[in-house]
């Protein structure tokens, strides 16, 4: 089936489903004698599984990855990294009342309109549980990255209606609380929101903004393979996405020229210092050197217990409520996600501007 991997030099495949047996993913193009324990990736894997606070799904799957190819006394060989990880918690009981029923917000009616068939157990292959394996290879293509300089960093900063303070902004703060947020004032607002929203049966949409710093400049490819075009690819290619922007964005739209020009001015090293980052570190498809910024919109989480008009298999009139576990909030855990696409992204581009510029040390 097409359409299960991304990248052109640094690839992710990945299969598997939710209620399957286990997911699984193949990372082609990383470069040999690169270290690289399953440690490595655990860490980010951490940061996403399912059960770690009240906040998200119940579902409680200690997502541990295995290597199963392409890496020898602890360096990668330079072919394909194979990875694993089993599921081990699944409840196909909480959707056999829905196996006949179209979910309203799910892709349901889509896969069994295209192909006849569907797995309704948690959404199969349409299920987030998918991007586990997105954030196992995207933490191949950090430690890829960082050997050159780059890091990836991301938080939730919006949540339904509530925000953050962008004044108070702390990067170490986004580690130390369940959902992701710069700014330690907000958690109490998006706490009492999440309870609210789960109290009702119901659910809510978030924003989470990704930056990667230390990028330098010329990363991307004219004209279709422009590096933010990838990159709103590979997050709008993330369960719940509707909308991804880089920079400003849908602000730019709004405003002037004259005040949106990221002017120049010159540096010591004979480089450029710009005075502001309206775009978002990115310029005619290619990077600045400055910092990239994007956002992501995630829609509120369809799967909710509030009762809902839809059709069955036989398109007789139904109502669908929802059981088992799920999240209230999709963006929660979909922080280190964007980071992996980023990193994913990144990697690929990068070795993409290698090999057309030659090797610098």
């Amino acid at each position: 089936m097409s359409g299960n991997g991304i990248g052109i030099l640094f690839r992710l495949t990945t299969f598997g489903e939710s209620h399957g047996p286990a997911l699984g993913g193949v990372v082609e193009g990383c470069p040999a004698g690169l270290p690289l324990v399953e440690s490595d990736l655990q860490r980010d894997l951490d940061r996403r599984r399912p059960g770690t606070s009240r906040f998200t799904t119940g579902r409680r799957e200690p997502d541990q990855v295995r290597i199963l190819s392409g890496v020898f006394q602890g360096v990668t060989t330079g072919t394909p990294i194979g990875l694993m990880i089993e599921n081990t918690d699944q409840r196909s009981r909480d959707y056999s009342e829905i196996q006949d029923l179209f979910r309203p917000g799910h892709a349901d009616y889509v896969y069994w309109r295209k192909y006849g068939i569907r797995d309704y157990r948690g959404g199969g292959r349409a299920s987030a549980r998918e991007t586990a394996l997105r954030v196992a290879g995207g933490a191949i293509a950090r430690k890829l990255l960082a050997a050159v300089g780059v890091e990836i960093r991301g938080a939730l900063i919006a949540m339904g209606p509530e925000r953050i303070d962008r004044n108070q902004w702390d990067w170490e703060e986004v580690g130390r609380n369940p959902f992701f947020s710069p700014d330690a004032a907000a958690v109490s607002r998006f706490e009492l929101l999440i309870d609210t929203v789960r109290a009702a049966g119901d659910s809510v949409g978030a924003t989470v903004e990704v930056v990667a710093s230390g990028v330098g400049v010329g990363w991307g490819e004219p004209v279709f393979d422009r590096l933010d075009a990838d990159l709103a690819k590979a997050l709008m290619s993330i369960n719940a996405v509707k909308g991804v922007e880089i920079g400003d964005g849908m602000e730019m739209a709004r405003g002037r020229g004259s005040m949106l020009a990221d002017e120049m001015l010159p540096a010591p090293d004979g480089e450029v210092t710009f005075v502001s980052n309206h775009a978002g570190g990115i310029l005619g498809g290619l990077s600045t050197g400055q910092e990239i910024v994007a956002r992501l919109a995630l829609k509120p989480t369809s799967s909710i217990r509030i009762p809902k008009r839809t059709v069955d298999v036989h398109g007789n009139p139904r109502q669908v409520i929802t059981e088992g576990r799920h999240d209230p909030c999709v963006g929660i855990r979909a922080v280190p996600v964007a980071e992996a696409m980023m990193a994913l992204t990144l990697a690929d581009h990068w070795l993409r501007h290698r090999s057309r510029q030659g090797w610098k040390p």
